[in-house]
This record gives C-alpha cells, sequence and structure tokens, in this order.
C-alpha cells in the first residue's frame, strides 16, 4: 500500500529495512498492510528489547509516550530510530501527544527529531535518533 501523496511505501518512507531488529508498540490493526506487502517484519511487543534498530510507538498518552520513550532510549542501538506517531488533528481522536509535546519529553533523553511523515489518514509520525555527538 502506498501511503499519502508521494507514491513510496511507508516501510521505505519509514527507513525499515531488510534484516533490522524490528518492533512496534500498540500499533494500528492495519500496521502490516500499511508498511507494504515487501516490508520486513515488524514484531509487536509489549516492551522492546536491547538493540533495537527501528521501534514505531503509538500513543496518545503522554504517560504512555514518557514511559516507552524511555526505554526505546535505553535499549535502541547508537545508529537506531525511533518512529513516536500520534493521532492528527484532522483526524479528531482525543489525544495529549503533539509534535512539540514529543520534543518535550525526548530532548533531554539526548533524542532529536530529523524527519517527519503521514503514517495513513489518522497517525502522523515523527522520527528520532540519538544526537550526533552522543553515538
Amino acid at each position: 500500500m502506498m501511503a499519502g501523496y508521494s507514491g513510496r511505501p511507508l516501510a521505505a518512507k519509514l527507513g525499515l529495512k531488510p534484516g533490522m531488529a524490528a518492533f512496534c508498540i500498540d500499533a494500528p490493526d492495519d500496521y502490516p498492510a500499511l508498511l507494504g506487502p515487501d516490508a520486513a517484519p515488524v514484531a509487536a511487543v509489549d516492551d522492546i528489547p536491547d538493540g533495537a534498530e527501528f521501534t514505531h510507538l503509538f500513543t496518545t498518552s503522554r504517560a504512555g509516550l514518557q514511559a516507552h520513550l524511555t526505554r526505546a532510549r535505553a535499549v535502541m542501538a547508537r545508529d537506531g530510530m525511533v518512529w513516536v506517531s500520534w493521532p492528527k488533528k484532522a483526524s479528531k481522536r482525543p489525544t495529549e501527544v503533539t509534535e512539540d509535546v514529543i520534543r518535550e519529553i525526548c530532548l533531554p533523553m539526548g533524542l532529536v527529531d530529523v524527519k517527519v511523515c503521514a503514517v495513513d489518514g489518522v497517525w502522523s509520525g515523527l522520527k528520532l535518533v540519538i544526537r550526533k555527538e552522543l553515538r
């Protein structure tokens, strides 16, 4: 399935590559279809394991974001990435999470945002990586 107006599969937009240690938390049921038919597998987990190269968190809760992002930062690979997705304003879904809230939580952890993308009609995504001087 192509995501958004770019015509690129979501997995490509997110930087998901074959062989990555890839995980998701609280992803929508159609997440595998959103990624596309040729996407590398992403394991749905409740807790992110050590060495995660790719983690995609879906949340509407500030507390949930804080908890999952704290864990993700502690276990992510040095060159890994964490995508945080929250409902777009246009989706009319209740949420405590915005780009500003994500930055407020991630910046003190040594994470910086480097990319934003539309995951689907409901979810936006912000890509976080470890600040260069901390890798």
